[in-house]
């Protein structure tokens, strides 16, 4: 493979950062307080509850909506640990996997918002290009763990 400035691997590492920048960002410009307060779960009740797909919407009653302090957590503090993970490298094909399981959630709870749409469809694409370029092969820790 022929690059220009950096190699194969090197790319394939900024790109698996980039990628941990985004999902950072994602963490980083939440309201934490209006968030954490129920704020964005009470948004996605909202979105899910108007979804045209049963599935869905039952599927957020089973599993948010009876814990929407705890989904708050877990879902700020997700994207926080993929973005610190893709960034540093550590544990990065289970952050990929991961961050492509929320991608699709995402994308699949907010079918009809096509402003977040290409941001997930591209998230996605990013997680498994790194993901198959095992990206975590170059300035990463699990490169220098020796892990994976």
């Amino acid at each position: 493979m022929d690059t220009i400035w950096l190699s194969g691997a090197e790319w394939l590492a900024v790109l698996r950062i980039g990628l941990g920048l985004w999902w950072l960002e994602s963490w980083r410009h939440k309201d934490k307080r209006t968030w954490f307060e129920g704020g964005g779960i009470a948004w996605a009740a909202d979105v899910a509850a108007k979804h045209r797909w049963t599935a869905v919407r039952s599927g957020f009653d089973v599993v948010v909506a009876p814990r929407p302090r705890i989904m708050a957590y877990v879902v700020a503090y997700a994207e926080l640990a993929l973005g610190l993970g893709l960034i540093a490298g550590f544990l990065t094909p289970v952050a990929l996997v991961a961050g492509l399981l929320l991608n699709v959630t995402y994308f699949t709870l907010m079918i009809h918002d096509w402003a977040e749409q290409g941001q997930n469809a591209m998230m996605a694409l990013i997680s498994l290009v790194a993901l198959f370029g095992m990206s975590w092969q170059t300035w990463s820790l699990d490169s220098a763990l020796g892990l994976f």
